[in-house]
């Protein structure tokens, strides 16, 4: 079993970029250890009710919600990114645990200093 992480730093819609990084995430989970994390512009994959029909695009961010059922619980998002799109994610912060809730799922807020160990515990990094 490798550690593996999944760095999307694209946004969800306009390229397939997201899509993906998360098929490969649940295909990898089978027999690897994997951490997704959510940074720029990838973060924008966290929103709720999202409406990717609108620009004639497919809803794949529906396949988020399976991480979990596939053992993907190490999912991340960089303070920075948080931070500049703190408005967006007011509702979903919880400051008490710092992490996002959304979808069913935690994401954990972390900080650079914890970004690059978390990293350097890493097998293999794929960017997204």
């Amino acid at each position: 079993m490798k550690n593996i992480a999944i760095i999307i730093t694209h946004p969800p819609h306009g390229n397939a970029k997201g899509r993906e990084a998360l098929d490969i995430a649940l295909a990898l989970s089978d027999i690897n250890h994997i951490t997704l994390i959510f940074m720029d512009g990838g973060a924008l994959h966290l929103l709720p009710n999202q409406q990717p029909d609108t620009i004639l695009m497919r809803d794949y961010i529906a396949t988020l919600k399976m991480v979990t059922l596939y053992d993907i619980d190490d999912l991340y998002i960089d303070g920075d990114t948080l931070d500049r799109f703190s408005p967006l994610f007011a509702d979903q912060f919880d400051k008490s645990h710092n992490c996002i809730t959304t979808n069913s799922m935690t994401i954990k807020v972390v900080d650079n200093l914890h970004l690059e160990d978390l990293l350097a515990q890493q097998d293999t990094i794929l960017h997204f």
